[in-house]
C-alpha cells in the first residue's frame, strides 16, 4: 500500500493546529460532499479520503500513532504489542511510515534479528496488510465517517426526524430538543465497512445552528427585544411578546425604562435530554421615541416640560 499523506489531502502542514485542521477538514467537505457532488467518481473518492484525513489528525491521540506509523496507525498498538514479545528489539527510525523500505528510514531485515520483514509484517497484519485467511484473522474497525448538519433555532427546539445523506446512503436520524450549536453526536456502525468481519466505523454528525433573526439562545437561554411606546413606558400598559412556541402578555409598569429587562421562568430552550427542563426568556424593552409630531402634540409636550 502506497503512503498516503493526510496532510497533504487537508492541504496544511504538519505543524497545523488542531483548529486549522477542523477549518480545513470543513472547508473540504462541502466542497466534495456526494450531495454536491452527484454520481462523481472522483469527488466520492475525495470525499473518502479527506474524512480518513480528519479521523486520523483531528484526535491528538490518533495523531500522533499517524505521525509515528503512517497509514497503518490503526495498528500502533498491536505493533507495540509484537515489539515487547520479540524482546523489544525492534526499535522505529522512520519518518511516519515503519513498512516503508530501509531507503525511506524505516525498519529492515536487520530489526528483527536477521528474519524476513515481510513474515514480520504477516505475522502482525496477515497476508497482503490485513488479510491473513483462516483462523487467526485480524479483524479491522472500518473508517469513522463525519458530517455537518445544519439547523435553524426552530428545528432544535424540537424533537424531530431528518434524513441525512452521507457517503451515499440516506439515514434516517432523530435528534433531540435542545441540540448545541457545535454539537457532536456519534451514531455506532454508520461509518465505512469493516475488513475481515471487522466493525463498521462510527459516524460523527456535527450540528451547525442558523441563528435566528428575532431570537438570540446562550446556552439554555433566549433573549428578546421588544419595543414599547414612549406613552406605554410612561403610563404603564400591556404589550404582547412573542415566546419560542406561543404570544403571552405582559404588564408594564408605569416609568419604565429603556433597557429595563423583565424574566419569563421556563420560557426559554428546552435542556438536552432532559424532558420538561426548560432554560428563561429574557424581554428587554426598548423605547420608541416618537419623532414625526403633530403641532397640537408637539404643544402638550411642551407643556408637560414645563410642569415637569
Amino acid at each position: 500500500m502506497a503512503f498516503i499523506d493526510y496532510y497533504k489531502i487537508l492541504g496544511i502542514e504538519k505543524t497545523a493546529s488542531q483548529d486549522d485542521i477542523k477549518k480545513a477538514y470543513r472547508k473540504l467537505a462541502r466542497k466534495y460532499h456526494p450531495d454536491l457532488n452527484p454520481n462523481d467518481k472522483e469527488a466520492n473518492k475525495q470525499f473518502q479520503q479527506i474524512n480518513e484525513a480528519n479521523e486520523a489528525l483531528s484526535d491528538p491521540e490518533k495523531r500522533k500513532k499517524y505521525d509515528e506509523y503512517g497509514e497503518h496507525w490503526k495498528h500502533a498498538d498491536q505493533f507495540e504489542q509484537q515489539k515487547q514479545s520479540q524482546g523489544e528489539h525492534a526499535t522505529y527510525q522512520g519518518t511516519g511510515n515503519p513498512f516503508g523500505s530501509s531507503s525511506s528510514g524505516g525498519y529492515t531485515s536487520d530489526d528483527f534479528g536477521g528474519g524476513d520483514f515481510s513474515d514480520f509484517f504477516e505475522s502482525m497484519f496477515g497476508t497482503a496488510g490485513g488479510r491473513r485467511q483462516g483462523r487467526g484473522q485480524v479483524k479491522y474497525k472500518g473508517h469513522d465517517y463525519q458530517a455537518e448538519l445544519k439547523l435553524n433555532l426552530m428545528d432544535a427546539y424540537t424533537t424531530h426526524k431528518q434524513t441525512l445523506t452521507v457517503n451515499g446512503k440516506n439515514l434516517r436520524i432523530t435528534i433531540p430538543a435542545g441540540i448545541a450549536d457545535g454539537q457532536i453526536i456519534k451514531l455506532s456502525g454508520q461509518g465505512g465497512p469493516g475488513q475481515n468481519g471487522g466493525p463498521n466505523g462510527d459516524l460523527y454528525i456535527t450540528f451547525n445552528l442558523v441563528e435566528h433573526p428575532v431570537f438570540k439562545r446562550l446556552n439554555d437561554d433566549i433573549y428578546v427585544n421588544k419595543e414599547i411606546d414612549l406613552f406605554t413606558a410612561v403610563l404603564g400598559g400591556e404589550v404582547t411578546v412573542d415566546t419560542l412556541d406561543t404570544k403571552v402578555k405582559l404588564k408594564v409598569s408605569a416609568g419604565t425604562q429603556n433597557g429595563t429587562k423583565v424574566r419569563l421562568k421556563n420560557k426559554g430552550f428546552p435542556v438536552y435530554k432532559k424532558d420538561g427542563h426548560f432554560g428563561n426568556l429574557y424581554i428587554t424593552y426598548t423605547v420608541k421615541v416618537p419623532t414625526e409630531l403633530t403641532d397640537k402634540q408637539r404643544e402638550l409636550f411642551e407643556e408637560l416640560r414645563k410642569l415637569y
